[in-house]
């Protein structure tokens, strides 16, 4: 329930921020306030769901709810969390969703850590070059980031 509660405050605060968005009379039926507009919209429908999938008991099954925490799992994902923060700083996008990547993947089971690092590293090049390369957005450069362009010849995204 309180999940549903802070979904419908925040909603409430998205639109509240979407009303102070100025807007200006060129616009005539889609502005910058559209996108917004539907996102709290979404989030006050989930809330409202959830919400009411609180109020009849929620959406487990008698089985899952006797289910324990399971609290090794639970710290792999706070660990992949955590180590995004801290090596994304000093060595970059890709080594920081790599190892963020292979932990929550072992939260959730997977036991095939070299097969989690390759799609890792194949998802997080491809995030890291679509931004940087095609966008201009720097996400956080590294040290893969800086060889992979270094070799193939690209100025340093």
């Amino acid at each position: 329930m309180l999940i549903a509660v802070g979904m419908i405050a925040f909603a409430l605060v998205v639109l509240w921020q979407t009303q102070v968005i100025p807007v200006s009379p060129l616009y005539s039926k889609v502005g910058p306030t559209v996108a917004p507009t539907l996102t709290w919209m979404g989030m006050l429908a989930l809330g409202l769901g959830l919400l009411a999938a609180a109020f009849r008991g929620g959406w487990q099954s008698e089985d899952e709810k006797e289910t324990p925490v399971d609290m090794l799992a639970l710290a792999y994902v706070g660990a992949g969390l955590l180590a995004n923060i801290v090596l994304i700083t000093f060595a970059g996008f890709t080594i920081a969703s790599v190892a963020m990547f292979v932990l929550v993947a072992r939260g959730f089971g997977s036991r095939r850590t070299l097969r989690d690092a390759g799609i890792a590293l194949a998802l997080a090049l491809t995030a890291y070059f679509g931004f940087a390369g095609l966008l201009g957005i720097n996400i956080g450069g590294g040290l893969i980031e800086n060889a992979i362009s270094s070799a193939l010849g690209f100025a340093k995204v």
